[in-house]
């Protein structure tokens, strides 16, 4: 959250659940200048709706990767972009990747992963 708004994406919002990293994460925040700017909500992913949000990043593991998918698929506009760190959504082709090991992320545009989706190659969601 805090990257996305030192690369100018705006509003910076991070959900979580768990009350330690919540924490942590406004320590951050706050130790990178950033209090006030970013924001981390004590919000379950699940309830929140993602319709109006166009830069996505995650760091979540393999076992929610797929009904994450479906969410992301049915919320996000054509014009979102999922990052996703250290796990990859294992059914969809990234549209790029960046570093190794623990520091790999990969990028999705929501545009590619529908249209691999209908179209039946790999890529799809399921």
């Amino acid at each position: 959250v805090i990257e996305a708004y030192k690369q100018g994406l705006r509003p910076a919002v991070g959900y979580e659940l768990n009350p330690w990293l919540l924490r942590l994460s406004r320590y951050r925040a706050r130790r990178a200048g950033c209090d006030g700017k970013v924001s981390f909500l004590k919000q379950d992913l699940w309830k929140v709706n993602l319709s109006d949000c166009y830069n996505v990043t995650m760091f979540l593991a393999p076992s929610v990767k797929s009904p994450l998918a479906a969410k992301l698929l049915a919320e996000l506009p054509d014009e979102a972009r999922v990052v996703a760190g250290r796990f990859p959504f294992p059914s969809w082709t990234p549209s790029s990747t960046v570093g190794k090991g623990l520091d790999q992320v990969w990028a999705y545009d929501m545009k590619d992963v529908r249209q691999a989706a209908q179209s039946g190659v790999e890529g799809s969601p399921v």
